[in-house]
């Protein structure tokens, strides 16, 4: 039995149909044909990662894409024919962890799908439910991949997650956003340096971590405890 799910939710089918032939032999695969079925495929058969057209017949790729990181801790490609920086970066805005431009080499989607799951899956070995990492009233859970204040619930992108754990474990030190997108996107990853400004923007409001995750002057971030 193929270990990992992924769910394609593509408008044309014979997109879809290319994705799901070349993934077919590493992976579980699921197409939806529609943003509604592809929600309630997600519910339903709970995928690993989600492969995610920005132009769907019925809703927006990008407002799936906000309902998926709402209720799930999903990683999420997105994959349209929209190929400019800011496109980019608002689908990366909106949740995604990742962006691929069509027309698309389908090793390029494997190669892309193999970083995310891979440090998807390290992040989740080897931590006991004890392994808890508190700031102020922040509480981080390194088993559950949760982020609480006080008692409040706070919806973060996998990415979004990520990153905060990566700061948070190296206290002090200064990283360029050029190595923050190494270590925690890929070194491979072809994404804009950006992409680490909007997600520690994103982080800042909704964990509430101004005083603790700082910009360092042109150079990139630091987290102080």
């Amino acid at each position: 039995m193929l270990e990992h799910k992924i769910l394609i939710i593509e408008d044309e089918r014979p997109i879809a149909d290319i994705l799901e032939y070349g993934l077919k032999k590493e992976y579980q695969v699921l197409s939806a044909y529609t943003g509604a079925d592809g929600l309630k495929a997600a519910k339903e058969w709970k995928p690993d990662l989600v492969l995610l057209d920005w132009m769907l017949t019925d809703l927006s790729g990008t407002d799936v894409c906000k309902m998926l990181t709402e209720q799930y801790n999903i990683p999420i490609i997105m994959i349209t024919a929209r190929s400019s920086m800011e496109d980019k970066l608002y689908g990366l805005e909106v949740g995604a962890d990742d962006y691929i431009t069509k027309p698309f080499d389908i090793r390029e989607v494997l190669a892309r799908i193999h970083i995310i799951l891979r440090r998807y899956e390290k992040g989740k070995k080897g931590v006991s439910e004890k392994d808890n990492l508190v700031i102020d009233d922040i509480t981080i859970s390194l088993s559950e991949r949760t982020v609480y204040k006080e008692d409040e619930y706070i919806e973060l992108t996998p990415k979004e997650f990520d990153l905060l754990l990566y700061l948070v474990k190296h206290p002090k030190q200064v990283f360029t956003r050029e190595l923050l997108l190494e270590q925690v996107w890929g070194y491979d990853y072809l994404g804009d340096t950006r992409t680490i400004d909007i997600h520690v923007q994103r982080l800042r409001k909704k964990v509430g971590l101004e005083s603790h995750l700082i910009t360092v002057f042109r150079v990139g971030y630091k987290y102080v405890p």
